[in-house]
């Protein structure tokens, strides 16, 4: 069955699908990146809440800025915009719901004066953004503004016709500003250390260079709230399709599949009104910082320490991983050891039973996490996941070796996706530099570390991590994954 409108009261009672009127939906939400994750957690919350309450206003409008978009846009325009999200846990058969709260997505590329209009639009109240890790444009070292991006290059001279996010938002917000309406709350869901407040420096950053004027009235009248957001979202493949298929019988150009775990906590900090998420499990604080450190240092960190380490292995997928022993034990010894004395205490988690969770929701062998999934965009996330740790460690006159084997692990698997044979993917925005530094095998350490734009100088300079970095190198070249792994195990 072809997933639309006409077909959708012909599924399954066991399927949860909208019953409520998508057709009056206003779009008091709008995202900007709509990707898997998304559809899996801010799309899931929200349908849970029009499920409940009905309410009108915070139906979602998807923004694609990017050519890499026009699939994502193709495909729920194809379908009424409805999709089917697949929870994979510990059941031999998915749980399958459709998802309704996303109603319309507008592709910036082929009309960007309709972005314009309906950011501008008094209706949206919400701007939520998904634009990775790397998307603002902020060095993890100084924090200033990456103005020398073409994208930026080219909106501050042409501001009426935009390509950035940045660029769409301040022209949006200008707009706003000269029609006497409200500021909009643009509420980062991506993952990184105080997103909001990330958010909020790209975004005056840019708005000053075009409008000082405009920047001051941004600053003080939108919100920017931090949040944490946590659910594993592989990447679709034809098998996903084929498994809903067999399960619900239903044909869908794109759905998204996640693990049952869900969690998203939040400043409760909104300028222009929200949805009553926390009647749908939304936890909101005023304080997120304890609980976005505690998930990036251990989930996210560990999941780049065992995506290089997994694939110079062998290993394609997270449970493969865990279900090496040593790698297993490395993970968990990295958690214990070398974050959790960097931890501040998180209201109403027991840590010890959290890192057991993460354990349990890395070895899930019917997520099917692909570690091609976790490579990616290392630039962008060892800095933000791994460094501030290390450098909290080094300070502390902690042993570093583990350490020394997750960089090491990054630049090895490096050096050998330029093997054509090998096949190791590299999808990265430094993907030039990092190919530069990591050609050759002699001095490949030292190389690596050279570089600043993701060191910074503080890491650069230290000689217990060059020393730390070449060791595990050498190792590794000579003895493999398994070898290193029980060395520094019984170093450290």
């Amino acid at each position: 069955m072809k997933l639309n409108n006409d077909t959708i009261a012909q599924l399954g009672e066991h399927i949860t699908h909208p019953t409520y009127p998508r057709q009056a939906l206003r779009h008091g939400l709008v995202h900007i990146g709509v990707g898997g994750f998304h559809r899996a957690h801010e799309a899931v919350y929200t349908e849970r809440l029009l499920r409940l309450t009905e309410d009108p206003d915070w139906g979602i409008c998807g923004i694609g800025l990017r050519e890499s978009d026009r699939a994502m846009q193709t495909a729920l325009s194809g379908q009424d915009y409805l999709y089917s999200l697949m929870e994979l846990g510990q059941a031999e058969q998915p749980r399958v719901e459709v998802i309704g709260a996303i109603c319309n997505f507008l592709f910036a590329p082929d009309n960007p004066a309709a972005v314009l209009e309906k950011l501008a639009s008094p209706e949206t109240r919400i701007v939520s953004l998904t634009i990775t890790e790397g998307g603002y444009l902020l060095d993890d070292h100084s924090g200033a503004f990456n103005f020398d991006h073409p994208d930026i290059v080219h909106d501050l001279a042409n501001p009426q016709s935009p390509r950035s996010v940045f660029g769409y938002l301040t022209a949006a917000l200008a707009a706003r500003r000269d029609q006497g309406l409200s500021a909009f709350t643009l509420m980062s869901c991506d993952n990184l250390p105080h997103n909001g407040n990330k958010a909020r420096s790209a975004l005056l950053a840019f708005a000053s260079q075009h409008d000082q004027s405009l920047a001051d009235w941004i600053a003080a009248h939108a919100s920017f709230p931090n949040s944490m957001v946590d659910r594993i979202t592989p990447i679709t493949t034809a098998a996903h399709k084929q498994l809903l298929q067999q399960t619900a019988a239903i044909d869908d150009a794109w759905p998204v599949v996640c693990e049952p775990f869900i969690q998203w906590v939040m400043e409760d900090d909104f300028c222009n009104g929200r949805p009553a998420w926390e009647k749908v499990g939304v936890q909101f604080t005023r304080d997120v910082a304890p609980y976005e450190e505690m998930k990036m240092r251990l989930l996210n960190a560990s999941h780049s320490a065992m995506s290089y380490l997994g694939y110079l292995a062998g290993y394609r997928y997270s449970h493969e991983v865990m279900q090496d022993a040593g790698l297993n034990s490395f993970i968990r010894r990295f958690m214990d050891l070398d974050v959790t004395p960097t931890l501040s205490p998180v209201e109403g988690i027991n840590l010890e039973q959290y890192k057991d969770t993460l354990i349990e929701r890395f070895s899930n062998p019917r997520i099917g996490d692909q570690l091609s999934r976790l490579c990616m965009d290392g630039s962008s996330k060892i800095p933000k996941f791994i460094l501030a740790t290390l450098e909290q460690r080094l300070g502390a006159g902690a042993p570093i070796e583990r350490f020394g084997l997750i960089l090491a692990s990054w630049a090895l698997y490096l050096h050998r996706a330029q093997q054509p044979e090998t096949g190791y993917p590299v999808e990265d925005p430094l993907a030039d530099l990092l190919r530069v530094a990591t050609a050759q095998p002699s001095g490949l350490g030292g190389r690596f570390l050279a570089l600043e734009e993701i060191f910074g100088q503080q890491l650069q300079h230290a000689p217990n991590l060059a020393a730390a970095v070449d060791t595990a190198l050498q190792q590794l070249q000579e003895q493999g994954v398994a070898a290193t792994l029980e060395q520094i195990s019984q170093a450290a």
